[in-house]
Parts: structure tokens; C-alpha cells; sequence
């Protein structure tokens, strides 16, 4: 043993063993705390260091827990700003909460670390005395990690003592209460409930740690990138209202996604955020609740900002910028034939409901720039504020497929003046901005609800009556070329993930969105929604997405003979309330046109799925396909067969689990297996296990990732398929998938835990190396 690792040990000990050092004196020993310079210019030595040595290290072992509102104690390591604000106890996802919280989000609602002290958030470095000596001893992440030296990883299979679970109790410790944490829960250093750092990382980290944890300056951007930015900065700050108007619409609906000029070789990522000051002058940044608040400045500047944090899966949302989409930007807000003579209030009542603020704006533009990336559009429900919930979640399927009305179908005066008319009509619960009470509310939104639904029966069934006929070809097909025309959303208990194609077996439900849904579950779920917001608030938008939800389902089902559309959505919704039947029945029965789609069978929603999957077939990739693997055909048909295996015999097997598969050349492939959860009906708010209909559970099995959270990890090599797929055929309680994981899984204890996480990320970063993000263990399971 090294003399360093021994003074180590016997510093964590001594700490440890005598209680009276819990009330150790740290202002005595090194001084009061003060905020610290801690990023060093980019030519600097410890810049470098810090960026090529330390910074890798933290993204690969701390920030796959510690990225997202969902970050445990809120300790966001992905920046220099996160790590340098440290932690807190106050929780952002508490759906509990009688009144709004104060947010707390990086880079908005704080610019500067001593603000961030302001905001009660305790620091993990140390602020004290900057000498060797303080720096590891006073030192949060020091200590952790010293304590995990000193405690290394039970020899367990499945771990004891650790509380894994999403809504566990947490610590969050700051300095001054450490000997008490660290004597209470001697095996909670960090990394908590996984390996020990590799001997060489833990090294690099403590030498960071104990010369005064410095970091880097922001990366400057080169002139290309200055060029660029400055082109689309042009565009949005234009004077004139059009170009106002227009900026603020694209701002509302991109302000999460990670702009990327996609003609560049290296991509960087950019956020479009609203700022105080015009291109040319630093970025004044405005910080508001939700994007369309009033920013209470006299002119609104839009500006593209270099992305500081390090890119995570489950918020990342790349969006490309390209010479062909700012010319269809000018095209459908710029040269299109509107005026524009004022520009809409901040007031909620206006700025809430984007069927009023943006009334100006044709529609048909509106809906051709959500669909021209619709999977992007779509992602920002379940990447953004909500990126973490069940309570915001369990208002889906596990999986259904998506599709849209075609825009250029849809684009005719009477369609565009029926829009205007129903703005009242189309009103969302945002407007009650961020304390709501729900119950009362609610009822209100039903009948505003009921009679747009009234209102849009009645039109179509007017427009379809005389020569017009439903049939598939109103549904988008992306022009042939737009692979965002089919869409398939998978929900993972509290998380979800949203995909280009049609992938799996067909859907027990699907979706057939029109430019109002679209437009109004943006501003539900994305625009309108308050991660901080009070229960009510909370509340109240999870059943308000129930009407959305189905009428959705409903615009499917119209596709259908008329005699059997109610009688197919009401098989989704068995065992719901009265007040949902009843809402049920307005939702679905008034439109009373026939479909002229031509049936030859009577299974009428597997041949719909068919006819539709065939409209929309020269945009649908095989990328998820088990196909072109490298495996041997046999074993390809073998994985593809999983696909069939369904039955409340997969009960034990969680969300997402990925598996790294080695053929026979030994090139690896990576897949994800999800698990469909069925239920009888998704209108429950609190109590979805009493819903569930586990014959009806299924499985998915795509190549590549799908979803941030992996819950278990199994390696195998080629060879090994048919057994693989032999087990999960046979799976029929906890003991069979606890016997599939001691064959085939790397558990969060094993030894190589780290290794094989390098190993997927390292797979999917040159698989996908625009949509890879660090993934997430915070849900990785104990099994």
C-alpha cells in the first residue's frame, strides 16, 4: 500500500472514529469560506489539464448521475458553473408542493456562484483556505471520494445497505456536516453504489482536487462559427414585425433543443435564448419561468449561445441549422402573404395560448415548421421539463406509432378561419401560470374542451360530407423525402423516448396529430410547463393532456369504418370512470362521415396500420431493425423473434436494458430491449398498478439505443442468442430473470461495471455521434 493511500485511510478513520470531530471547527482550521477564481485561461497549464485529463474522468464516472433537474441533491457536474455552484437540499421534482418554488436552473436564474450561495446551494470544493491540506479536508467531493477509498465496494452481488430507489431520502451533506454522514453511512462514498475509481483515476482527481480544483475558461468560438451565428442572428433580430414575430415563435418552440450547424465537420451546440442586448454586444441573458413571459424590456434580441454543459442523453435534442432551413424559414414566415401590425402582449391570458399570440402567422407555416423536424417537436414533450415523472407520464402508452395530417392538405381558408374562430376554445391551463387549483379548473378545461371537440365534429362532418373523402392520402408522407413523417414514442415508466419509423409490432393505439394538437401539447408540456410550479399546477396539466391524448386517438380511429370506432377506443379505456366515458363519448361519436379508406378484411385496425405503414414506406428507415448487425442471419431472425414474446410472464423485466452482443469476428453491436408495460386504460391519475393488463405486455428489441436510463446491462457473445432468447421466452417470475442475469449481466457491482460503460458509450458515440449523450444510471437497477 502507497504511503498516499495509507494517509488516506487513515484520515477517513480518524474522522470516523471519535464523534466529538462532527462539530470540527473548519472556519478555526482554515479560515471563513469565500467563492473562489476557479477558471484558469484555455492556454494555461491547468486549463489543459483540467480539460484533457480531469474533465473525461468526471463526465464518464460523476456526470452519468449528476445531469438534469433530476440530479441527485441538484449537483450538476456536467460544466465548470455546476460543479463550481455544488449542491442543495431544496428538491426540484416534488409534485407535493401546496405553493410555486424559486427556480433554480443553471446559467438562467443565477449567473455567478456567490449568487448561487445566495440560493442556499453548498459548494463540493473547497472555499476555505486554498493549501493542499484544506483543499482535500475541506472539501466535499474530496472527502467522498477519500471515503470510497477507504470503503471500497462491498463483495456482493446484489448490494446491501443502498437505497437505489428514484425517490429515495437524500443527504446532500455539505462540509460542515460530514463526519456525522460519513459515520452514519460508512459505504456511501462516491461513485454511491458502484465500482471504485480505476487507481489512475482516482489519482488524477485527488491531485486536481488538492492544487485548488481549477477548470477552464469557455471555449471561444472559431470565425466559421462566428459567421454562422451571426447569419441566423440577423435573421431572428430583424425589425421588421414580421421577423419579431416570427423570431418569437421559432424562440418558443427551440428554446431546449441543441442547434448544430450541420455543414460544419465538428459540430458544436448552440441554445437560442432571449437576451437584453443586440448581436455585437455580450449576451445580457433573460431569465423568465417559461419562454413567453414578459421579459420586461423594451426590444426582445434573440441570440445563439455556445452549449456549456457536457451533452447528456436525456435532455439532448439536436436540431440541425442549414442553409435549406433558414430559406424555408424565410419562405413560410418572411415572403408568405400576411401582414403583421402588432405584435402580441406578454400578457398569460395572450402569451399562453399560441392559437391567440400567433394568430398572425399562417397556419399552414406554423405546421410545416414543427413537422419539418416533428421528431424534435414531439422529443421536447418528454426531453425537456418532464424529463422525469411519473405523474406527467403515465398519460401515454407504453408504445404507440405517430402520424400527421398533411399540411398542405389542410392548408385552405375555411380550415385557417375555423382555427381563429376557436382560439377561445383552444385556451390552456398555463394561462394560471405557476399556482393552480386544479379540481375547479379542470372542469372548466373539460367543457371549454368539449365544445372545440363539438365545434371540429361539426365541421368535418360538414366538409366530408360532399365530395371530400377520408382517406389516408390526407395523412403527411413527409414528401418522400422526411423521415419525421412516422414517429414512435416509448414510454419507460417515468421517462420516454421518441424515435423516427414505425418500429415493433403494431400498436395497441396510435396517434394521428393536426396542426392544433401539435401546437397545444407544445405549449402544455414544454412552453406552459413548470418543472417548479405547485401541485395544482402540476396537476392540472397531466389531465389536461388526457383530452389531448385522445384526441389523438380519436383523428386514428376516424380512419375507420364508422360502425367500429367507437367500439375500438372504447377497448382501450375499459374499467374508466364515468366522467371519462362521458367524455369519451363526445370525443369520438359526433363525427359521423364514412371513411373512404377500401377494407378487404375485417381486422380493420391492423389493415389501417397496414395501408398507412405502406403511405408513409419511403421515408421509413431499418435503422432500429435487426437487420445488417454482423451477426449470422440465423441468429439475427433469432434476436428479431423477441419481438413476439409477450405475457405476464415478463413482469420482472424492467424498462430499458441494453445488451452488447460480440459476433463472431468479435465486432460488437449494441440493442435495447423495452418493456411494453399494458394497461387496460391510462386515465387513472394515481393508481396505474391496478390498471395494468400484464397478458397483454410485450417486448421490443431494436439495434442501437433507445432511452437514457438503462436499468441493466448484459453482454453475450453470438453464440449465446438462442439461449438468450430461450430465457426470456420461458421468463415467468423474479427467480427466472435473476438466473438471466447471473448468465448474461453486468451488474452495478461487477468489477468491469466501468469498463463496459465506456464500452457502450464509446458504441454509441460512433454509431450516433449527433444524437450520443452521456447515458443515465440513476435508474440502473440492484438485481
Amino acid at each position: 500500500m502507497n504511503l498516499r493511500k495509507l494517509f488516506i485511510i487513515s484520515l477517513v478513520t480518524l474522522f470516523s472514529g471519535c464523534a466529538v470531530l462532527a462539530s470540527l471547527n473548519y472556519d478555526q482550521l482554515f479560515g471563513k469560506p469565500q467563492v473562489r477564481e476557479r477558471q484558469a485561461p484555455l492556454d494555461s497549464a491547468t486549463a489543459h489539464f483540467f480539460l484533457d485529463q480531469v474533465k473525461p474522468i468526471i463526465d464518464k464516472r460523476c456526470v452519468v448521475c449528476h445531469a438534469c433537474y433530476d440530479a441527485p441533491c441538484q449537483l450538476k457536474m456536467s460544466s465548470v458553473e455546476g460543479i463550481d455552484r455544488g449542491a442543495s437540499k431544496e428538491k426540484v421534482y416534488q409534485g407535493t408542493r401546496l405553493t410555486a418554488a424559486s427556480p433554480t436552473r443553471l446559467f438562467e436564474d443565477a449567473q455567478r456562484t456567490k449568487e448561487w450561495r445566495e440560493f442556499n446551494f453548498h459548494p463540493i470544493l473547497n472555499e476555505r483556505e486554498q493549501s493542499p491540506n484544506a483543499n482535500l479536508q475541506a472539501g466535499l467531493m474530496a472527502r467522498l471520494l477519500m471515503q470510497k477509498e477507504a470503503h471500497p465496494l462491498p463483495k456482493q452481488t446484489q448490494l446491501e445497505g443502498f437505497d437505489f430507489s428514484i425517490d429515495r431520502e437524500e443527504q446532500c451533506v455539505a462540509i460542515e456536516d460530514y463526519e456525522q454522514y460519513q459515520a452514519q453511512y460508512p459505504d456511501w462514498g462516491m461513485p454511491f453504489g458502484m465500482p471504485n475509481l480505476a487507481q489512475s483515476d482516482y489519482q488524477t482527481l485527488m491531485t486536481w482536487l488538492e492544487n485548488g480544483a481549477i477548470m477552464n475558461a469557455h471555449l471561444p468560438l472559431t470565425k466559421q462559427q462566428q459567421s454562422l451565428v451571426a447569419q441566423y442572428e440577423a435573421f431572428l433580430n430583424a425589425d421588421a414585425l414580421k421577423n419579431q414575430l416570427a423570431a418569437r415563435y421559432i424562440y418558443e418552440h427551440l428554446f431546449l433543443s441543441h442547434l448544430y450547424f450541420s455543414d460544419l465537420a465538428e459540430p458544436r451546440f448552440f441554445t437560442l435564448v432571449r437576451s437584453a442586448t443586440p448581436p455585437g454586444h455580450p449576451v445580457k441573458r433573460i431569465a423568465t419561468r417559461r419562454p413567453y413571459d414578459d421579459p420586461n424590456v423594451e426590444r426582445v434580441y434573440y441570440r445563439l449561445i455556445p452549449e456549456q454543459e457536457t451533452i447528456v442523453d436525456k435532455t439532448h435534442m439536436p436540431y440541425a441549422l442549414y442553409p435549406q432551413r433558414l430559406t424555408d424559414w424565410v419562405t413560410w414566415f418572411i415572403d408568405a402573404d400576411y401582414s403583421v401590425t402588432q405584435l402580441p402582449s406578454y400578457q398569460p391570458s395572450i402569451a399562453a395560448n399560441p392559437m391567440t399570440a400567433f394568430i398572425d402567422l399562417p397556419v399552414k407555416s406554423r405546421f410545416k415548421f414543427m413537422l419539418d423536424n416533428a421528431q424534435n417537436t414531439v422529443m421536447a414533450f418528454i426531453k425537456g421539463p418532464v424529463c422525469r415523472g411519473q405523474l406527467a407520464l403515465n398519460v401515454i402508452n407504453d408504445r404507440f406509432w405517430v402520424f400527421f395530417l398533411d399540411p398542405d392538405k389542410a392548408d385552405i381558408p375555411e380550415v385557417n378561419e375555423f382555427y381563429r374562430s376557436q382560439a377561445e376554445n383552444l385556451k390552456l391551463p398555463a394561462e394560471l401560470e405557476s399556482n393552480t387549483l386544479p379540481l375547479t379548473h379542470w372542469v372548466r378545461y373539460a367543457k371549454q374542451q368539449a365544445r372545440y371537440l363539438e365545434a371540429k365534429s361539426e365541421f368535418i362532418n360538414h366538409w366530408f360530407k360532399d365530395g371530400t373523402y377520408l382517406t389516408t392520402n390526407l395523412i403527411w408522407d413527409g414528401n418522400g423525402t422526411n423521415p419525421n413523417a412516422a414517429l414512435t414514442i416509448f414510454r419507460h415508466f417515468d421517462s420516454a423516448s421518441v424515435v423516427q419509423g414505425l418500429v415493433g409490432e403494431k400498436p395497441k393505439t396510435a396517434w394521428v396529430i393536426d396542426y392544433a394538437l401539435l401546437e397545444r401539447i407544445h405549449y402544455l408540456l414544454v412552453a406552459g410547463f413548470d418543472v417548479y410550479g405547485n401541485f395544482g399546477h402540476q396537476l392540472i396539466t397531466r389531465m389536461f393532456m388526457d383530452f389531448l391524448r385522445m384526441e389523438g386517438e380519436s383523428n386514428f380511429v376516424s380512419f375507420l369504418p364508422r360502425e367500429v370506432r367507437h367500439i375500438e377506443m372504447s377497448s382501450w379505456y375499459q374499467d374508466q370512470s364515468p366522467q371519462l366515458s362521458d367524455f369519451l363519448l363526445r370525443n369520438v361519436t359526433p363525427f359521423d362521415q364514412p371513411s373512404q379508406v377500401n377494407y378487404t378484411t375485417t381486422q380493420y385496425k391492423s389493415e389501417l396500420f397496414d395501408k398507412l405503414k405502406a403511405h408513409v414506406h419511403p421515408i421509413l428507415s431499418t435503422r432500429y431493425e435487426i437487420v445488417d448487425t454482423g451477426l449470422l442471419p440465423e441468429h439475427e431472425k433469432a434476436l428479431a423473434s423477441i419481438n413476439k414474446i409477450k405475457g405476464s410472464g415478463l413482469k420482472a423485466i424492467p424498462q430499458i436494458i441494453m445488451l452488447m452482443i460480440d459476433n463472431l469476428d468479435g465486432q460488437s453491436q449494441l440493442f435495447t430491449l423495452l418493456h411494453k408495460n399494458a394497461h387496460t386504460n391510462i386515465s387513472s391519475l394515481f393508481d396505474e398498478e391496478k390498471n395494468r393488463d400484464y397478458a397483454n405486455d410485450d417486448l421490443t428489441l431494436v439495434r442501437g439505443v433507445v432511452g437514457s436510463y438503462p436499468a441493466a446491462y448484459l453482454k453475450l457473445n453470438e453464440q449465446q442468442i438462442p439461449e438468450l432468447v430461450s430465457r426470456l421466452q420461458r421468463l415467468s417470475n423474479e427467480q427466472d430473470y435473476v438466473a438471466l442475469l447471473d448468465r448474461f449481466a453486468v451488474r452495478r457491482s461487477a468489477d468491469d461495471f466501468w469498463s463496459f460503460s465506456d464500452k457502450v458509450h464509446a458504441w454509441y458515440q460512433q454509431d450516433q455521434p449527433i444524437e450520443f449523450g452521456l447515458l443515465d444510471y440513476n435508474r440502473f437497477e440492484n438485481r
